[in-house]
C-alpha cells in the first residue's frame, strides 16, 4: 500500500490546530475527500492505520484533525460548553475547511465525533456529500452514563492517565474530564440530535456494534430514522464501541461500498 501522508499546523483564533492527510497513488482528486472526527478521548494518532486504509480503499484523500484541547492541537484553557457537539461545525471544523479550501466533503465520525458529523452535515447541506457515523450517540442513555462511570473508575488506576498522555501531551487530565464530567453533568442529560437530524439531506451510513457498551441499539436506529436523506443502517454482530478497530476490514468494506456511487 503506497500512501502519501502529510502533517499540517495552522492557526484558529488564538489556538493552533494539528491535522494530517493521507492520499494513495490512485487517489481521484475529483472525488469528495473524507474528513474524520475523533471520539471523546481520541486524536489523529489514535485513528492509527485506519485513515491510510480508508484512503487506499476509497481512492479519496482523507483528512483528520485534533480538536482544540486534544492530541497535538493547542491546550484548551476552558471547560467544554454544553453545546460543544453542535458548535464544532462552525469552529474547528470550519477552520479545517478554510485551510484546505474544501468546497465539498464527506464527514465520518466515531462516537461523539459521529454526533458532531451529523451536526456538520446539517450545517453544510450543499457541501456535505455523505455522512458516516460509527458508534455515534443520538442522546444520553443510562447505558452511556454507566459506561462512562466505569471508564472513569478505570482511569483512577495506576498508569492509566499516563497512557492517555502519550496521545495528549500535557492535556490528558483535561481530555478525560472533558469527556466524563461533561457527559455526567445533570445539565447535559437532555442533550440529543433531535433538532439536527431532519436537516441532514445527504446519504447517511450508520454503523453500530451490537454490543456497544456506550449505547443501546436505539441510538443508531434513531439516527437512521431521523435523517432526512437516504440512509443505511448496519448493526455489526458481536462488536462493541470500536468497530473500525475490532473488525477494520468489515467496516472499510461497508464504507467503500456505500461511497462507491458518491462523487
Amino acid at each position: 500500500m503506497s500512501i502519501l501522508a502529510r502533517e499540517y499546523q495552522f492557526s484558529f483564533h488564538s489556538y493552533f490546530i494539528y491535522a494530517k492527510s493521507w492520499q494513495s497513488a490512485e487517489a481521484n482528486s475529483e472525488l469528495a475527500p473524507i474528513i474524520l472526527m475523533h471520539d471523546s478521548l481520541g486524536s489523529v494518532a489514535l485513528w492509527r492505520d485506519f485513515p491510510a486504509y480508508l484512503a487506499a480503499q476509497t481512492k479519496r484523500i482523507v483528512y483528520a484533525y485534533d480538536r482544540i484541547g486534544f492530541g497535538q492541537s493547542s491546550v484548551n484553557d476552558q471547560s467544554l460548553a454544553l453545546d460543544f457537539v453542535m458548535t464544532e461545525a462552525t469552529h474547528g471544523f470550519k477552520a479545517v475547511l478554510d485551510y484546505f479550501d474544501l468546497k465539498h466533503f464527506i464527514v465520518l465520525g466515531h462516537s461523539v465525533g459521529g454526533g458532531m458529523s451529523a451536526a456538520i452535515a446539517a450545517e453544510y447541506p450543499q457541501c456535505c456529500k455523505a455522512l458516516v457515523t460509527i458508534a455515534a450517540q443520538y442522546e444520553v442513555e443510562e447505558r452511556t452514563l454507566a459506561g462512562i462511570r466505569a471508564a472513569k473508575q478505570t482511569f483512577q488506576q495506576a498508569g492509566q492517565i499516563e497512557r492517555l498522555a502519550k496521545y495528549h501531551p500535557d492535556k490528558a487530565q483535561w481530555v478525560l474530564d472533558a469527556w466524563t464530567e461533561t457527559w455526567l453533568a445533570p445539565a447535559f442529560k437532555d442533550w440529543n440530535l433531535r433538532e439536527v437530524l431532519p436537516q441532514v439531506e445527504c446519504p447517511s451510513l450508520v454503523i453500530h456494534g451490537e454490543q456497544d457498551e456506550y449505547g443501546t441499539l436505539a441510538q443508531p436506529q434513531q439516527i437512521f430514522a431521523g435523517v432526512k436523506g437516504a440512509a443505511e443502517l448496519q448493526i455489526l454482530s458481536g462488536l462493541y464501541h470500536m468497530p473500525h478497530k475490532e473488525q477494520p476490514e468489515q467496516v472499510l468494506t461497508l464504507i467503500s461500498e456505500f461511497l462507491a456511487g458518491i462523487a
